[in-house]
């Protein structure tokens, strides 16, 4: 279907994209290479790690830990789906990828941060309700809530990819495939278009609206909620779990939510390339990587599930 659609637009086939990446600087491509691939395997490994620890240790069986396991398995999903293309380019000549890699790596990568943003709002809402609902914690954000806020997040940020791409890859692009970019972005590729795109960067920023905004500012309200219940504890330890525990989530909102807007709340035409790149190379790369590591060094349940992991494998080695 995409294909055909190419077809009609330009007039001819259309065999794919030349991602440009970095290619003006060489040597800047070489050194990311290796600082990429370092840094993808220490983001799987530190999020699969968490998906490990939630699924094997009962005492992480609870909301807060079946979100985080959402979130890095997302975020695994985000590297895996850009960085092996990105380390090919940089380091062979060849820097093509298929029309339908193209189509697969924009709505994949589009759906995956549609879904972060509901599920970091779900998060903060799982948190709202510890701190400021303790007693009727487990009631509210029982299992089955749980599973329908998660199906909720994955069907919206995919739900919206499918018309995001739809509308993007069938404008016409007369002939034009260089991508100035390491990887398939809506801005960079409505400015290969050769017709008119102001209906859809008005509707992209609308969109990000929807999805940045509205979802940035149900966690601040959240959390001043939050904010306010918790410096009503008497409790000093209590009080000092409460910020451990949402200072890690607010972190990891922070970090997203203002790389996301610098890149989607402006008009594409007004994009600096180099800036946008070096942007887009965080959140697909570092942001994933911060996760587990925020987590994980905030977090003593974690580093306790981590401990008696490790502390089984002798064991289970001699047996």
């Amino acid at each position: 279907m995409w294909l055909r659609a190419m077809e009609r637009a330009n007039g001819s086939s259309f065999s794919g994209f030349i991602l440009l990446g970095f290619s003006n600087r060489p040597q800047l491509e070489t050194a990311l290479s290796v600082a990429i691939l370092m840094v993808y395997f220490l983001s799987f490994l530190g999020n699969s790690t968490i998906i490990l620890l939630s699924i094997v240790d009962a005492r992480l069986h609870t909301p807060m830990y079946f979100f985080l396991s959402n979130l890095s398995f997302m975020d695994l999903c985000l590297t895996t789906c850009t960085v092996p293309q990105t380390l090919v380019n940089f380091r062979g000549r060849d820097k093509t990828i298929t029309y339908g890699g193209c189509v697969t790596q924009l709505f994949i990568a589009l759906g995956l941060g549609g879904v972060e943003c509901v599920l970091l709002s779900v998060m903060a809402y799982d948190r709202y309700a510890a701190v400021c609902r303790p007693l009727h914690y487990m009631a509210i954000v029982h299992p089955q809530l749980c599973l329908q806020l998660v199906v909720t997040a994955w069907l919206t940020g995919f739900g919206n990819s499918v018309v995001q791409t739809a509308l993007t890859m069938t404008l016409p692009l007369c002939g034009r495939n260089q991508v100035d970019h390491f990887f398939c972005e809506v801005p960079v590729m409505l400015k290969l278009a050769c017709t008119d795109t102001a209906i859809n960067e008005a509707e992209l920023f609308a969109v990000s609206v929807v999805f940045l905004v509205v979802p940035l500012s149900l966690i601040l309200v959240s959390y001043g909620h939050i904010a306010r219940a918790v410096l009503k504890m008497k409790s000093a330890q209590g009080r000092r779990k409460a910020f451990g525990t949402c200072g890690s989530h607010l972190l990891v909102v922070v970090i997203f939510f203002g790389t996301l807007i610098s890149m989607y709340l402006q008009p594409p035409s007004s994009y600096s390339q180099d800036v946008n790149k070096s942007i887009a190379l965080f959140y697909t790369l570092v942001t994933p990587l911060l996760n587990p590591l925020i987590y994980t060094l905030r977090n003593k349940e974690v580093k306790g599930a981590l401990r008696r992991l490790v502390g089984r494998m002798p064991d289970s080695r001699k047996s």
